[in-house]
């Protein structure tokens, strides 16, 4: 089956994640709840989320997410699937993610 985008997703590499772009993306509730859930699942299709946002700006927020470098999508038919880069982020920032979540939870 053929992508849904006709231009590839772009992610930084692991050596260009920003330290100030995953703070600011973890500041929004919403991309933090989503950053939470897929703490917990993998390849989760960004249209599983029981969020309430509209359908755009739940597509922004996954943006968001991506181009700072918190998440990884690829597209697989017409469902985009969503990965914390969970191992790179803990490589690039030890114990920043662990952090942040931990915080979220209380």
């Amino acid at each position: 089956m053929a992508s849904r985008t006709a231009s590839p997703l772009l992610h930084p590499d692991e050596s260009e994640i920003d330290f100030f772009a995953v703070l600011s993306a973890l500041c929004d509730p919403v991309r933090l709840s989503i950053v939470r859930a897929l703490d917990q699942r993998t390849e989760v299709a960004c249209g599983t989320f029981d969020l309430p946002v509209a359908k755009s700006a739940l597509s922004r927020h996954f943006r968001v997410l991506r181009e700072s470098g918190l998440i990884r999508q690829r597209d697989d038919g017409t469902r985009r699937l969503n990965t914390l880069r969970r191992d790179e982020l803990d490589r690039r920032f030890p114990g920043f993610l662990d952090l942040v979540l931990r915080e979220a939870a209380r």
